[in-house]
């Protein structure tokens, strides 16, 4: 009481006084029953301590008693502070020296791992705390990182270098202790719901580097015995200031390993061959595509001269290699050949030095990626394929030219009405519209890439997946036909106003395993597709005019999208030729508001109407699709099946009814 009050004490009874702790007597069995207490001020009024004194032998303590007690104890503040002052610097030296070893033992590591692994070891023993971890920034994803935490099991620690106690220490760069740490609300408890671990206290601090800059915090866990005091705050931030110059350093290593490591897998990784060179010719390093074109060991090649390998027939490498090592310049070589063993090589090369940040040359780089193959199977494909899908097919390797079955997305597209055109515009019109028409249509195919497999007069038909497949086939066929449609449109709007007449298509997409490859004699061969795949998906593009829709696809690619797209089921089809029913779906991505206005109340209203009309409640389907002409009078799919629903009401179905409608033409 004295010390907080700063006031002297004198208690006759100290068992009737409530501030008396019994607890003492009670472990000595001494009896208390009166006492003196007084303060012990410095000069400057600091209270350091407090004297007490108890049970005087005779009466009672007087104001004479503390008169006496004060004084001896201002004689003796400064003797205590004395004794408390030399105590002090005797334990700074050892401090220091303790502290120095410390920071000489753990700078030493260049490892980054086993770095932070010291830091948070020594930072957890010089604070006596449960626990500490250190995150530094990476500055790549802006979050705070740490791989290690002492206390923690191996684990890595990511989050945003913003959030949280650590972020905002890492933001504002200031120090902060919290004493209670569930009574701030920038603590997040998360973390110790996980780990089953109960967070006290936190004191967390910025590392700075060299320059200033906030590269990190450390955070310390868990006082034992206490809160972290200003003293803590002091000794972690001169440990952190020591070691920030190490931690960088040690990144620095680990981003240069990693650099090297990624380096290193690239060039293994590589089609190319790569060989260096240094200031004699010697060939220093050369990679496993290198090892392979030139069909040697590396035991063969490394720290051979480059005369050894590039002589003869191969001589002009060398010569370029002297011309690059002189002028320091970039060569590139194209479709050259070499010579290994008895074969004869197609080659790409690239021949460039090597040289250092003060511009003294180390050495060459020789890049050789062999095209022997490619050219061999252009020369092939030339005569008879177009240079994009010749392009696909080198990509994919010989083998494709042969017949192979394979799954793909077939579009036919067809422009409604041509004939009659071609009769009012002539010969010569109606090529150029077809030569305009197709650039336009082929760009949106080639944009998603689908491979242009033919003409037929006006129709195109195209194939996604073939001869290459990729995981979104459909959805890149989807994409194209509906880019079809809308760059159809904006070139009408141009046609309109030219005083041209306005050109419409209807598209269909059907997904299945078809056959690709050579068709033809001899004389001509033609790279295509066959199969009841692409027939289905011919007829989808000719139901377009009976559904009074422009893009329709079969089940078999609706349900294989990734994307989603606005679109209706419209049917359940037997196409001509075939015995199974098909669901048919109409895509509406296209539209706008203007030409399909309230278009998902649109969407509702004909779905009940399918429903309705595949169980054979004729009269409210009727209603369901009027509903659906009511918000889009423009609708021709709904016209169409209140007619079919009247005609099936006046001549009902025979036997069971299943919905399916069989179409009659082709």
């Amino acid at each position: 009481m004295c010390s907080r009050t700063g006031e002297d004490l004198i208690i006759d009874d100290a068992y009737a006084d409530p501030r008396f702790n019994r607890t003492i007597d009670e472990q000595t069995g001494f009896v208390t029953r009166s006492i003196l207490c007084v303060p012990i001020p410095t000069p400057r009024g600091e209270i350091i301590g407090v004297a007490e004194v108890l049970n005087k032998r005779k009466g009672r303590f007087t104001r004479s008693d503390r008169n006496r007690l004060i004084a001896m104890t201002t004689q003796g503040t400064l003797a205590l502070q004395s004794a408390h002052f030399i105590e002090r610097m005797e334990s700074i030296p050892k401090q220091e020296l303790e502290f120095l070893d410390i920071v000489s033992e753990v700078t030493s590591d260049i490892k980054l791992g086993s770095l932070l692994q010291k830091v948070m070891s020594e930072a957890t023993r010089m604070l006596d705390a449960e626990r500490s971890t250190l995150f530094l920034n990476d500055e790549k994803t802006g979050e705070l990182m740490s791989e290690v935490g002492q206390g923690l099991e191996a684990m890595q620690i990511r989050f945003p270098n913003h959030a949280g106690i650590a972020g905002t220490v890492f933001t504002s760069g200031k120090t902060i202790n919290i004493p209670y740490a569930y009574a701030d609300l920038r603590f997040n408890p998360e973390f110790n719901k996980k780990t089953k671990f109960f967070t006290r206290s936190i004191l967390c601090v910025p590392i700075l580097n060299q320059h200033g800059r906030i590269i990190g915090v450390t955070q310390v866990i868990n006082k034992r015995g206490g809160l972290f005091t200003s003293e803590d705050e002091s000794r972690l931030k001169a440990f952190t200031a020591q070691i920030s110059i190490a931690l960088e350093n040690a990144k620095l290593f680990s981003d240069v390993q990693n650099i090297k490591n990624y380096n290193e897998s690239m060039l293994e990784s590589m089609s190319s061959g790569v060989l260096t060179l240094d200031d004699v010719e010697r060939i220093v390093t050369c990679n496993a595509a290198g090892l392979r074109i030139l069909q040697v060991t590396l035991a063969q090649i490394l720290n051979r001269p480059a005369k050894d390998f590039f002589t003869g027939p191969n001589g002009w490498l060398l010569d370029k290699l002297k011309r690059v090592a002189e002028t320091q310049t970039v060569d590139i070589t194209v479709d050259a050949e070499i010579q290994i063993g008895t074969d004869r090589l197609s080659v790409n090369t690239t021949l460039l030095a090597l040289v250092s940040a003060d511009k003294k040359r180390l050495g060459s780089m020789l890049m050789i990626e062999d095209i022997s193959s490619e050219k061999r199977m252009k020369s092939t494909m030339a005569r008879y394929m177009d240079p994009s899908i010749a392009d696909q097919l080198l990509a994919a390797g010989a083998e494709v030219l042969g017949g192979k079955s394979m799954p793909a997305t077939v579009l036919f597209s067809d422009i409604r009405g041509f004939t009659t055109m071609t009769e009012q515009l002539g010969a010569h019109a109606t090529v150029s519209l077809l030569n305009e028409y197709f650039e336009i249509m082929v760009d949106c195919i080639t944009r998603e890439g689908g491979m242009l497999d033919k003409f037929i007069g006006d129709a195109i038909m195209a194939a996604f997946g073939i001869p290459v497949g990729h995981d979104d086939d459909e959805d890149r066929a989807l994409r194209a036909a509906v880019s079809m449609i809308r760059e159809l449109d904006t070139w009408n709007e141009k046609r309109l106003r030219e005083g041209k007449p306005p050109l419409n298509i209807g598209i269909g997409l059907n997904t299945d395993v078809v056959v690709s490859g050579n068709i033809g004699s001899k004389k001509r061969m033609d790279f295509t597709i066959i199969g009841d795949g692409v027939n289905l998906a011919a007829r989808l593009e000719s139901a377009c005019k009976q559904y009074g829709a422009r893009i329709l696809i079969s089940e078999f690619t609706y349900r294989k999208l990734r994307g989603t797209y606005r679109s209706r089921e419209i049917d359940l089809v037997v196409v001509k030729g075939k015995t199974k029913p098909v669901a048919v779906y109409e895509i509406l991505d296209y539209h706008t508001d203007e030409s399909f206005p309230n278009l998902m109340d649109g969407l509702n209203h004909f779905m009940d109407g399918i429903i309705k009309y595949r169980i054979g409640k004729w009269d409210a389907a009727v209603r369901a699709f009027t509903e659906t002409l009511q918000v889009n009078p423009t609708d021709q799919l709904s016209e169409i099946y209140i007619e079919r629903c009247r005609l099936l009401k006046s001549k009902p179905p025979k036997g069971a009814w299943d919905g399916v409608w069989v179409m009659a033409e082709k």
